[in-house]
């Protein structure tokens, strides 16, 4: 088991990368790798930095609930509208991407639409990402799991 002080650390560090992510990626993309900036390419773009942000401010609050010690994650409400709202955003973003025209136009945003998908997955319901050892050996041997956030909406759901 991981203590708190290095839990905090780690979530500290997600909620950096997550954020330094959207510039970062933004400029390899539309700048080192010169895709266009056509709507196609931006829709997608825009759901993926979505995601990002809201991952941020997750470890952020989570952080803040572990230091405090409460019980209940800080805006869990947000995230439950979130966990509805991001469905449509995430679709209309796909939507765009698909129907921009095939090529650098369009594949790019197309990709960054799925992988939002993959992300709010990530978030809001089995957790995808697995970076740690200790979250390989979990993974194989007991499978997938249900990601932190969506385990935190579980537990303040009778609240």
């Amino acid at each position: 088991m991981i203590s708190v002080p290095a839990a905090i650390r780690r979530m500290k560090n997600l909620a950096i990368l997550e954020l330094v992510n959207i510039p970062l990626w933004m400029v390899a993309w539309f700048g080192i790798l010169d895709f266009p900036a056509t709507t196609a390419n931006a829709a997608g773009f825009a759901a993926f930095a979505l995601l990002l942000v809201q991952g941020s401010a997750y470890w952020m609050l989570k952080i803040r609930q572990l230091r405090a010690r409460l019980a209940r994650l800080p805006f869990i409400g947000v995230f439950r509208v979130l966990r509805i709202a991001n469905i449509p955003l995430l679709l209309t973003a796909l939507a765009v991407s698909l129907l921009g025209e095939p090529g650098r136009g369009s594949y790019l945003g197309v990709g960054l639409a799925l992988f939002a998908v993959l992300e709010h997955i990530n978030y809001f319901h089995v957790q995808l990402m697995h970076d740690t050892r200790a979250d390989l050996r979990r993974l194989f041997s007991t499978g997938l799991r249900r990601s932190h956030l969506a385990r935190d909406l579980l537990a303040s759901k009778g609240s």
